[in-house]
């Protein structure tokens, strides 16, 4: 089948999107169609060298914070795989880890630590909206400000960027979920608010450098 997408995107081809994330509580149903005893096969498949994809193939993985020890073991066991993590690896915020949110954000910032040591892994920053219960969106009598936003999502993307470098780092839009709370002009805001310390050199890279490199779009 992926050799079928192959020839029919006539070198338009990217990769593979892999659904990964999973949570075995009942609150998080969407997130209960990860497979991970299926990934092995499916990094070996975005390899390069491999029979589906010669030519490095990506393989977006949206994850949950508490798989990040899988990802780890994903990236060294292939580390010829071109890995993309969605969603700053997936900080949950609601169900059973409503009211632990310093306990959930020391296991996520350990876990994208050592992460980051996976030099063949790329960190998508956003798309939080849908998890992260730090802001009930749903129950707001208005969206949320772009300076609001930033200053919420500030602590996890921060780190990211710290660990992982600016030219391992893009920034997601995640739309049309993350409509849910916002406009998407105030969350393209929202993240330039984030990156206005950032240098000229490094502003591109999170904007558009990175996503051209792992992507091949150039």
């Amino acid at each position: 089948m992926l050799q079928a997408h192959i020839r029919a995107g006539g070198g338009r081809f990217r990769g593979v999107r892999h659904s990964t994330a999973w949570d075995a509580e009942p609150e998080h149903r969407h997130l209960r169609r990860g497979d991970w005893p299926a990934r092995d096969a499916a990094a070996r498949n975005s390899a390069p060298g491999s029979r589906v994809s010669p030519r490095s193939a990506c393989r977006s993985t949206p994850g949950s914070s508490p798989q990040l020890a899988d990802a780890v073991d994903l990236a060294r066991s292939f580390p010829d795989a071109n890995i993309i993590l969605g969603h700053v690896g997936g900080p949950l915020g609601y169900g059973p880890y409503a009211g632990k949110r310093d306990e959930v954000y020391a296991a996520w910032k350990a876990g994208i630590v050592e992460l980051a040591t996976c030099p063949n892994v790329t960190m998508k920053l956003g798309g939080m909206m849908m998890r992260l219960a730090a802001f009930d969106y749903g129950a707001a009598a208005a969206p949320i400000a772009s300076s609001e936003l930033a200053a919420l999502w500030r602590p996890y993307i921060e780190p990211c960027i710290e660990r992982f470098g600016a030219n391992r780092c893009m920034f997601e839009s995640n739309f049309p979920v993350d409509k849910m709370g916002i406009g998407y002009g105030p969350l393209w805001n929202a993240l330039k608010r984030i990156a206005a310390g950032a240098s000229a050199e490094e502003k591109l890279a999170l904007f558009s450098g990175t996503a051209r490199r792992v992507y091949r779009l150039e």
